[in-house]
């Protein structure tokens, strides 16, 4: 068994959680290869013994699991790197939050105990995919949280005309607009004022960020609907984002999403709840007087 391992190791402390995941590995009998990514944030640990590196495409169709190591964003990346090889990926929280990544740096050896045993099983995310009439993101136009069209830095607020499936939805005047898979309800959407969607929810979330209109709300929609728009501004040039990477386009530019036509397979270890991570991480539904 191949198993690839994807972080930035920028903390000293770091490196013995690292140790300790190659050796449970390398423990069961499976084979250890790393990215690029890992090689260079970690280059002089890995003076004396150097894992195989990936450095094609064909290298990764070769691997059977992912272990992304760090907090949420290094898990988003190894979803982009994984795309439509659906590769099962298990998330090790070596940051901060680690609401994606849910192993936490305490529990890395019983954890590892219960995947080599086989004690998990696969949950399917949703992810949503963006087109356009421009070549944009080197063809990785998909996302697991959100895509998000957005103001350039102290530029004004932009025009978005939104339709979904044709039909015209609404003109939000704000500093942008976002989409979001069930997955990304818990991220940008919620600090923006979206709603909790439930990780197997077949639907998106639109949300306005900082709406000029105070009665404009997110609203959620089927996941099989094509949301498209139109964007106006007093600057020529706006961000589009997916996730945690951005690229500027100018308002010539078409846009819509719609679903991927492949999934995020996370690795969820038997004992996982969803509601547990909502309270113990998001302090969801914590009322101080009790």
């Amino acid at each position: 068994m191949r198993i690839a391992l994807h972080g930035r190791i920028n903390r000293e402390d770091s490196l013995a959680y690292l140790d300790q995941i190659i050796e449970e590995i390398e423990a069961n009998h499976s084979e250890v290869v790393i990215t690029p990514e890992l090689l260079h944030s970690a280059h002089k640990h890995f003076t004396c013994k150097k894992p195989e590196v990936i450095e094609s495409k064909a290298d990764l169709s070769s691997v059977d699991y992912f272990f992304s190591l760090g907090g949420d964003g290094t898990l988003l990346e190894t979803v982009s790197k994984v795309g439509s090889l659906e590769t099962p990926i298990l998330g090790i929280n070596l940051g901060k939050l680690g609401f994606l990544a849910t192993i936490n740096k305490k529990d890395i050896k019983p954890a590892l105990g219960r995947f080599f045993a086989k004690e998990f099983s696969f949950d399917e995310r949703m992810l949503i995919h963006l087109d356009s009439n421009h070549s944009i993101f080197n063809g990785q136009n998909f996302a697991l949280n959100e895509v998000a069209i957005l103001k350039r830095d102290t530029s004004s607020m932009i025009i978005v005309h939104c339709y979904i499936d044709g039909e015209f939805v609404n003109t939000y005047w704000a500093d942008g607009l976002m989409v979001s898979t069930p997955t990304g309800s818990t991220g940008y959407s919620l600090s923006a004022g979206g709603p909790l969607v439930l990780p197997q929810s077949d639907s998106f979330i639109i949300t306005p960020v900082s709406p000029h209109n105070l009665n404009v709300r997110p609203l959620i929609v089927s996941g099989s609907s094509i949301i498209s728009f139109e964007i106006e501004g007093k600057g020529r040039s706006f961000l589009t984002s997916l996730d945690s990477r951005s690229y500027k386009v100018d308002n010539s530019i078409s846009l819509s999403v719609r679903k991927e036509s492949f999934c995020a397979k996370l690795i969820k270890l038997k004992g996982y709840n969803f509601f547990d991570t909502l309270r113990q991480k998001l302090n969801w539904g914590l009322d101080i007087r009790n």
